[in-house]
């Protein structure tokens, strides 16, 4: 087929696009308390109540003024004062001033406010000031940050702890979410254990259900974790079906491979359809996507670098755009310079562990971490981005331009 290059893999650019015309936005919404919403999809465009600033306000600490009362410099008298919280509402007479605070409400009639760094003491109870004011000076006008009936944060946008100050601010208690995606996952293999067991010969600890556990959180799902699920083709297939009737999207790890006891796909059975097998893109070449019953299914290779960048390159967009966000786009690509070799083969794209830094002439440098094989999870701490190096590329030499993807923004929490 066109959308395979001669090894007979998919580009990454062609199985996202199969992967998410298949996927559908989550209609079902729920209203969540203000202090939970981090993290979770607006369900619909969230609209200013009020103004903000709800009245006009000082810009500094000094005094409020009448232009028209200056009048060949005259000192003006102290009327009274107006503070946050406490406004002025007395009697203001024509040749005088209100003292205020920042944040302050300006008095009726004031049309500029002189900071008190512009301003002398005359006598017991008068101020001169020291520089000519104009109109508006140092006044924050109502609505001049939100107007009300304003587009704050519009439908299918992520609610960050940038965010949620906003709808304090505004006096927005709770918010309409799209109801989060519930996502079924479990690894399979009879060599896996448990963390905190002893392992036994050839026997390895279970680390991907964890590490899909953590991506799922960051990204605000219901999971479900099915547990270890070992190689017995029924159970897979009865585990499947349980997946499908409990969840909106299935992922798997281990098991889509040649092997001989990789049988994922034998145990999807008849109520089950596979997209596409074989990406071009390492690791993580053995990808499966498709559906048991309506139900979406990934399916990931067992390594465990495989199943990090799998998630990050097509289960996160697919899930994105599942749970309504529209607003998702890209996490940042960077272009940097090769401080080392990278080896690299035609024909897939590489995510491989890297370690970026900026010299002091601010110029950004990427270096290997060394083995880059789909098992050599331990690199990861301490590389601190991915290198991604196109399918059309070979080996990289020194001072060539890359892209790279820092971790910062990969797992970011601030998004």
């Amino acid at each position: 087929m066109d959308s395979c290059n001669t090894l007979g893999l998919m580009s990454i650019s062609t199985a996202l696009s199969i992967l998410l015309k298949k996927t559908k936005s989550l209609t079902q919404t729920e209203q969540v308390s203000l202090r939970y919403a981090q993290n979770r999809i607006t369900a619909k465009d969230i609209i200013s109540p009020i103004n903000v600033p709800p009245f006009s306000n000082s810009a500094m600490d000094g005094y409020a003024i009448r232009c028209a009362d200056l009048v060949n410099d005259q000192a003006l008298s102290i009327a009274g004062k107006s503070f946050a919280g406490m406004p002025f509402e007395g009697k203001w007479p024509k040749g005088s001033c209100i003292r205020i605070m920042t944040g302050a409400a300006i008095p009726m009639g004031a049309d500029a406010v002189i900071m008190q760094e512009q301003t002398k003491i005359k006598g017991y109870n008068n101020i001169t000031f020291t520089t000519t004011p104009f109109a508006q000076q140092n006044i924050r006008p109502m609505g001049n940050d939100v107007k009300v009936g304003e587009i704050i944060i519009p439908k299918g946008t992520l609610l960050t702890p940038l965010k949620i100050p906003m709808l304090a601010t505004l006096g927005i208690a709770t918010v309409s979410v799209i109801c989060k995606p519930k996502v079924a996952f479990f690894s399979t293999g009879d060599e896996l254990r448990q963390v905190g067991e002893t392992l036994g010969k050839g026997e390895i600890y279970d680390s991907n259900r964890y590490t899909i556990h953590a991506i799922l959180d960051k990204i605000s799902c219901d999971t479900i974790d099915l547990g270890t699920i070992p190689d017995c083709l029924d159970q897979l297939h009865d585990t499947f079906l349980q997946a499908a009737d409990l969840a909106d999207v299935i992922i798997t790890t281990g098991g889509v491979s040649v092997g001989e006891t990789d049988f994922i796909k034998d145990a999807l059975g008849q109520e089950s359809k596979i997209d596409f097998w074989r990406i071009a893109i390492k690791p993580g070449k053995p990808f499966a996507f498709g559906t048991v019953k309506d139900t979406l299914f990934c399916g990931l290779p067992g390594n465990p670098m495989a199943v990090l960048v799998t998630l990050h390159v097509l289960v996160q967009p697919l899930l994105a755009k599942l749970g309504g966000y529209t607003q998702w786009i890209p996490t940042i690509k960077l272009k940097a310079t090769a401080a080392t070799p990278f080896k690299k083969s035609l024909g897939r794209t590489d995510y491989q562990c890297a370690i970026y830094h900026v010299d002091s002439d601010n110029k950004l440098w990427v270096a290997s971490t060394g083995d880059q094989s789909s098992g050599a999870f331990s690199r990861l701490s301490i590389a601190n981005c991915f290198i991604i190096l196109e399918q059309n590329r070979g080996y990289v030499k020194v001072n060539e331009t890359v892209t790279i993807e820092p971790f910062n923004a990969v797992f970011a929490v601030l998004n």
